[in-house]
């Protein structure tokens, strides 16, 4: 029997703030979710200027990485590869890069996923999201 990590409200709170910060610091208008292993939503925020749109991308960008326990990039890379197939993957819609798994001993504990800049941006923020944790 294992033991595992959860995310707890303090976590998420500290995840979205140094999000935030890292999204105002640059300007960039995005929409920042937070899920939990399993890739349900326990975060979501859109900041002024944030298109709509990217309100439905940036959870989806979460729970990809979440349930794929792996960068959405991943999947994005694999596609543009020639690996188009993997657009049937079940379940998998933001396969796109700026969802980020947050890795604990090996556990993925959930994930942040952003949108409504460049994706490497995107990944950027979700990145400086989960550095607050110290992991």
């Amino acid at each position: 029997m294992k033991n595992t990590y959860l995310l707890e409200s303090a976590d998420i709170k500290a995840i979205a703030a140094a999000a935030e910060a890292e999204a105002l610091k640059n300007n960039w208008a995005v929409t920042i979710a937070i899920v939990d292993g399993g890739g349900h939503l326990l975060h979501l925020q859109r900041l002024d200027g944030a298109a709509p749109i990217s309100a439905h991308i940036a959870p989806a960008k979460a729970n990809t990485a979440a349930m794929g326990q792996r960068e959405s990039k991943v999947y994005e890379d694999m596609i543009n590869g020639g690996r188009v197939s993997f657009l049937s993957a079940p379940d998998l819609k933001g396969l796109l890069e700026g969802g980020v798994p947050i890795m604990k001993d090996g556990q993925c504990l959930g994930a942040v996923g952003v949108s409504g800049v460049k994706s490497t941006e995107d990944a950027q923020i979700a990145k400086a999201g989960i550095a607050a944790l110290g992991l």
